[in-house]
């Protein structure tokens, strides 16, 4: 394991951030000597970000919390075109109202997440579409596609992955790397950005960036992956039964999100305390050791720090003591999420909505008399 001087990046070592990088050794000097501002891409496909996207958001966390300046690039522009890395279709298009709604929607994820202003290291949200809406296309093939070869990005994952499953991938997908690859020379022309984060399947795009910025500037940047979280179970994060598990709380209740988090594999706990809370090393170090319904003790603290650091601190303590009443206490909780059901719901169907949880889950909870109705358990 590398040893690093920098805060930064010692911080995201240890909380298990760094999966590769483009000459860290280097990235690592520059960080030590002073601020540096580094970016995350975020294209505007719907109205909220999700936990999917928590890791890239605490990436920029970490990057503000020791000193320097993360830019968060809305992908005003690229969302017309659909990133095709992690996916198996064509990303629908989106109107030019539709895309403006979700900008507005995503800067709100960010408001707890990170200080925005006009500060040194305050984060700055940037659009592309600031240069990419206004350049001619066989200007910008002449100037910056031919720094790409055919033979190279037909090797990269985002590519090779939709072919290898006789997806279709268009020609107007193909050419998101090269896009993706010229932001990053705007940013650090415009504000001398010079390190690219995100999960592991970017790594393309990004290392195309950065040596984009090689070749047609003579410019060194950085990039800096983490991986792509699965849980303990090999689930993807940020996906329940139920859909997607949303950080804006008109999109999912503060509630909801807390019980996310409270029903992590007891094998994941340690990880995502790291990864998702601000809690130090030591307190970690603490919860680590509990062993047995001990980890209980440990997911509710995830659970209520995750949800500070999201909603607040008011709303996660709210939603710890409605857990609280509710199944520890004799009662039920006055301030429980309510979900409208038609006469002809199932209890299955019910408690599946309810929870946002499959219905394999909720039979096995039953079958285990862990669901009650009416404080009589459902057989």
């Amino acid at each position: 394991m590398a040893s690093f001087s920098s805060s930064f990046l010692q911080e995201m070592q240890w909380r298990g951030l760094i999966y590769q990088g483009t000459d860290l050794e280097e990235l690592d000097a520059l960080a030590a000597k002073g601020p540096i501002t580094a970016y995350v891409g975020y294209d505007c496909t719907a109205d909220s970000l999700h936990v999917g996207n928590l890791i890239s958001i605490m990436m920029l966390r970490r990057l503000q919390q020791a000193g320097h300046k993360p830019i968060v690039l809305l992908g005003g522009a690229t969302t017309k075109i659909g990133d095709p890395s992690g996916t198996d279709e064509v990303r629908k298009i989106l109107t030019a109202d539709q895309i403006e709604k979700n900008k507005a929607g995503i800067k709100r994820a960010f408001e707890k997440f990170l200080t925005v202003g006009r500060d040194k290291t305050d984060a700055l949200f940037v659009d592309n579409a600031e240069w990419l809406d206004s350049k001619n296309y066989i200007d910008f093939l002449s100037e910056v596609g031919r720094h790409f070869t055919i033979n190279s990005m037909l090797t990269f994952d985002s590519v090779k992955t939709r072919l290898d499953r006789g997806q279709p991938l268009t020609f107007l997908e193909f050419n998101y790397m090269i896009f993706q690859a010229y932001d990053f020379m705007e940013l650090k022309k415009r504000y001398n950005c010079v390190l690219q984060m995100g999960g592991s399947d970017q790594w393309g795009n990004i290392v195309n960036g950065v040596e984009l910025a090689r070749r047609m500037a003579s410019e060194t940047v950085f990039g800096l992956t983490t991986a792509l979280l699965t849980t303990a179970s090999g689930a993807k994060m940020g996906k329940s039964a139920d859909g997607a598990v949303w950080l804006n709380d008109d999109r999912l209740p503060p509630y909801d999100y807390w019980q996310y988090w409270r029903n992590t594999d007891d094998a994941d706990v340690v990880r995502f305390l790291k990864i998702f809370t601000d809690l130090p090393k030591d307190e970690i170090d603490k919860l680590a050791a509990l062993k047995g319904q001990d980890i209980n003790e440990a997911k509710k603290v995830l659970a209520t720090e995750a949800t500070a650091l999201c909603h607040g601190r008011e709303a996660a303590e709210k939603a710890a003591q409605t857990a609280t009443d509710t199944f520890a206490g004799a009662g039920i909780s006055k301030d429980l999420p309510q979900v409208d059901l038609t006469p002809n719901t199932t209890i299955i169907d019910a408690c599946a909505k309810a929870f946002n949880e499959s219905k394999g889950s909720v039979r096995k909870l039953i079958q285990n008399n862990g669901i009650k109705l009416n404080d009589q358990p459902v057989s």
